[in-house]
């Protein structure tokens, strides 16, 4: 006979430099775990399909679509939420060039588009117009058009904007 799925099991992960242990039930989905056991309610709930990109976070230094995850696939991860890209108040200077450059409106998609930017920088630092859009294309934004979001991102590699 096979054995029951157990209903919760106990996840270690780090967030932005912090431990935690927590029980979690086997079906939370990170995004949940992120926002309703943790606070962080900066990654943000759009679709819950994995289309929109609001809820991207890093994992283990890769963006990752927090709704399409399970908690306990983060079992032993090091994540990194938008509250953790500045943590003692001070932005960083993708956050500044999103603001110099306008790159949001609404605001509810900026979480995603900074996180896969932040990756995109940290893996390229001078990214082309394209490897912009490339590294952004799992982020929707309904307000913006795309234009100032991708200038925003080049402006940082290219070291006139944000610094």
């Amino acid at each position: 006979m096979a054995s029951e799925p157990r209903a919760s099991r106990a996840i270690e992960v780090e967030i932005n430099g912090e431990r935690y242990e927590r029980e979690v039930p086997a079906r939370r989905l990170l995004v949940h775990f992120l926002r309703d056991d943790l606070d962080l309610t900066g990654t943000h709930i759009g679709c819950d399909t994995g289309n929109c990109g609001a809820c991207t976070v890093l994992l283990d230094g890769d963006p990752v679509k927090s709704c399409m995850l399970l908690a306990v696939q983060a079992d032993g991860a090091s994540l990194r939420t938008i509250e953790g890209l500045a943590p003692n108040g001070e932005l960083t200077p993708l956050q500044r060039s999103f603001n110099e450059h306008h790159a949001l409106q609404c605001g509810y998609c900026t979480p995603g588009m900074l996180m896969s930017a932040t990756a995109l920088l940290e893996r390229t630092s001078s990214p082309s117009e394209e490897d912009v859009r490339y590294a952004l294309q799992g982020n929707i934004c309904r307000c913006t058009g795309y234009v100032n979001i991708v200038e925003a991102v080049v402006a940082v590699g290219e070291g006139t904007s944000g610094g």
